[in-house]
């Protein structure tokens, strides 16, 4: 990589930057599973810090060495956290054999390697083990919504655009390509059902005791509003400290200027408020 020019050289000299590296650790048979753990602006080695855990979506995507105006863990670093974003089955970038793992297999091999960076990183002499948050977008939101119903460990949690219900969603979404590949076939196959049965998370939403936020877009036909609603009305009915942020005008993503503001006011308020 080189640098072309120096544009921002004065603005840069004055913030802290957060800093980052890359680890690894060995996930579900005996795979070595990469995530980037970000420490806060001016770190303080001395001290305990609460620890966000960020879920990337696809499944079949990464967290790269870049940078955008969604889901920047350089930004959630900055609110004085310590986030780790892993790279588990189904990431793109460690070979096509990680990266088909996860088909068919979403609460599986992919949540071994996860728990393997999450007891990683509490064990790190400057996090607080006793304050971790959990969020993630579509696949990642499916994965939030998959583990508060399967342990507490978290604090707090973000659900953004996630699948919550595997079968309503392939009779839903407009990419039923998708949902049919990753299922093992169209909703009335066997294999699907299998899927269904296994990895669904309203299956275990009685569970769910870690206060949520759900993001759900009127306009997404990928991961559409009812998802994130049934998880909405599961928590609520569970007595969970919930609350559901719906844009009108946005899809899978949030895309507009003000749209964007209001959700990291509202995404970091919510954290902040329980971790």
């Amino acid at each position: 990589m080189k640098q072309l020019t120096s544009e921002n050289a004065s603005w840069l000299n004055q913030i802290a930057a957060p800093q980052y590296e890359s680890l690894t650790v060995t996930g579900a048979a005996g795979a070595s599973i990469q995530y980037w753990l970000l420490k806060p602006p001016n770190f303080d080695a001395s001290k305990k810090y609460p620890v966000v855990f960020l879920i990337h979506g696809g499944p079949q995507g990464a967290w790269d060495d870049g940078w955008s105006n969604r889901w920047n863990p350089a930004l959630w670093a900055s609110q004085g956290w310590i986030i780790a974003a892993p790279n588990p089955r189904g990431s793109t970038g460690f070979g096509q054999k990680l990266v088909d793992e996860i088909s068919q297999d979403w609460c599986g091999k992919v949540m071994t390697d996860l728990t393997a960076v999450f007891d990683a990183v509490v064990k790190l002499p400057y996090v607080d083990s006793a304050h971790t948050g959990i969020a993630g977008a579509s696949y990642g939101g499916y994965a939030v919504d998959w583990l508060i119903g399967h342990t507490d460990r978290f604090k707090v949690a973000v659900s953004h655009d996630g699948v919550f219900n595997l079968e309503t969603m392939s009779l839903e979404s407009e990419e039923l390509w998708f949902t049919d590949w990753e299922s093992g076939g169209p909703p009335t196959s066997a294999a699907a059902r299998r899927h269904f049965a296994r990895c669904s998370p309203h299956l275990s939403a009685a569970n769910i005791k870690t206060p949520t936020l759900v993001i759900t877009n009127e306009q997404d036909f990928r991961v559409p509003v009812d998802q994130g609603l049934q998880l909405f009305t599961a928590l609520r009915r569970n007595g969970v400290p919930s609350e559901a942020l719906v844009f009108p005008d946005e899809g899978h993503w949030v895309l507009g200027a003000l749209n964007s503001r209001r959700w990291h006011e509202t995404v970091f308020g919510w954290i902040k408020k329980y971790l």
